[in-house]
This record gives C-alpha cells, structure tokens and sequence, in this order.
C-alpha cells in the first residue's frame, strides 16, 4: 500500500470526525430558533439531497461505479435502518435542547457501547476482553456526564436531556447493526436512500405534533450543515476505511466527540467542570480500548 494512499485516508478519516463534531455545537444555537424534530428532519434531508446529487454527478459523468447495489433480501434491513434513523435524530434534538453540546458531544461515545452489546445479543458477534473494557469506561463516563448538576452531593439523579441522547446512541447502535448487513452495497446509495427516508419520516412527525417549517436562511443552514456533518462526513469514512481499513479508520473518528465538544466549549463557551473533565479523560481510556 502506498504511503500517499495512506496519508490521504488517514486525512480522510479525521476530517469525516472534524465534520461530524461540528453538527453539535451548529445544532443547539439552531435549536434555539427551529423546533426539535424539524431539525431533524432536515439535517437528514440535507444529507439526502447531497450525496443523492453526488449520485447523479457520478452517473452523469459516465463513469461507471463497480458498487453493488441494493438487493431485494436487503430491505429488512434498509427499512429497519430508516425507522431508526428516524428515531434517533428526534431523541437526539430534543436531548441537546436541554443539555450542554460539549456533555452531547462525548455522551455520543455510549453508541460504542449500543453497538457492541447489540451485535452481542442479537447477531451473535464475538465481544473481547479490550472492548468488555472499553464498554466500561465508556459506561462510567457516561453515568458521570448524565447526573444532574443540582442532584451533585445530594440523591443522584440523571438529567432528561442527557437520557435522552443515550436514547439516541441506542438507536443508532442498533442502526449500525442493521447498516452493517448492507455494508457491501454502494454507499452512496445507502445514505441516500438514509437521507430522504429518515428525513421525509421526521418532517411527517414534525407536522403531526404541529411544529411549523423554519424560515428560509435557518433551513438553507440545516440542509447544509446534513449534508456536510453527515452525508459528506459518512463519504469521508467510508472511502478512508477502503485503504487503511476500518480498525485505523474507527480511530481516527473517535476523535469527532472530543472535536464537538471542543468546539461547543470555544464556540459557544460552555463552562468546564470537574466531572466533565473526570469523565473526558474516563471517556478518553475508553475509546482507546475500542479502537485498538
């Protein structure tokens, strides 16, 4: 393997990280002008418009795509993937209006942990001891950066916002489940299909529970900011993972919830507090063990 190639997807990896982080801090100063699920909505119809029209560009240039597309056996698990890609964005908005980003951020660490336990149960996979130890420190930095500031000394208690981001990582644990028996399909279709499924099914929620459409400037930002944080940082990955191999891959993104809350810190500037930094340095350990 080339050491060019390398270089190239490891600058990869880590800007799929860099642009997933910033869809936190972005996402909670929109919050406070745009209604929870209908962020959600476009965000993920942002991604959908984007990578759909990388879709089209790639056809229309004529250049012929070796990527397998879907198959009939795979819409089980396409429809499962939307349903909770439909889920998980709505928990998550809703979670961040109330909590800090920098605590959202590294709180998206606990998908590690959905993940493994999920492809434990349910589909059989091998758990070893390193990721058992990541699953822990994960756990307890999750625990630490989900109390309730005004529950501190006094009976413990969780905050809404922060149970309801763990929501989120539970559903997009299960999803990467789903995802991963399809992951030899074209990629730019999977997030596509993503994109406008999980998209058009928040906008619909959105209306039922009579949340109204932001102005046009906030939702020229939300279609970006999907595009960008997800769909382009999901194209990012998936190409850096073809070169270096998902093992590196995965740990180059790892750094994308200590970029986001980073970001929120500086940006939005958030207040550091001792069990914040307790639980980024657990967390820190943590995502070591997983990515190793």
């Amino acid at each position: 393997m080339k050491t060019g190639n390398q270089n190239a997807a490891i600058l990869l990896a880590v800007l799929a990280a860099a642009l997933y982080a910033i869809s936190t801090p972005v996402s909670k100063v929109l919050l406070q002008v745009v209604p929870p699920t209908m962020v959600a909505a476009f965000l993920y119809l942002g991604t959908g418009i984007g990578v759909g029209t990388m879709m089209i560009v790639r056809h229309e240039s004529r250049r012929s795509s070796t990527e397998e597309r879907l198959h009939r056996r795979d819409i089980p698990f396409t429809i499962a993937m939307v349903v909770l890609d439909i889920a998980a964005p709505i928990l998550m908005m809703y979670g961040l209006r109330t909590c800090s980003a920098a605590n959202t951020s590294l709180l998206n660490n606990f998908e590690i942990v959905a993940t493994a336990l999920i492809a434990l149960l349910f589909f059989g996979e091998a758990v070893g001891r390193r990721l058992w130890t990541a699953i822990a420190f994960v756990t307890i930095a999750s625990i630490l950066l989900s109390l309730d500031d005004s529950s501190i000394g006094e009976a413990l208690t969780f905050s809404r916002g922060s149970l309801l981001v763990l929501g989120a990582t539970i559903c997009w644990g299960l999803e990467n489940n789903c995802t991963r028996q399809i992951a030899d399909r074209d990629p730019m279709e999977i997030v596509t299909i993503k994109g406008f499924g999980s998209g058009f099914g928040a906008l619909a929620i959105a209306f039922a529970v009579g949340e109204s459409l932001p102005n046009w400037k906030h939702l020229l930002i939300i279609l970006l900011l999907g595009y960008v944080a997800y769909g382009l940082s999901i194209y990012c990955y998936t190409y850096a993972q073809r070169t270096i191999g998902a093992a590196r891959t995965s740990t180059y993104y790892a750094l994308a919830p200590f970029i986001g809350a980073l970001l929120s810190i500086l940006l939005l500037g958030e207040p550091i507090t001792l069990i914040f930094i307790i639980a980024s340095i657990i967390m820190a350990v943590g995502c070591w063990f997983a990515a190793k």
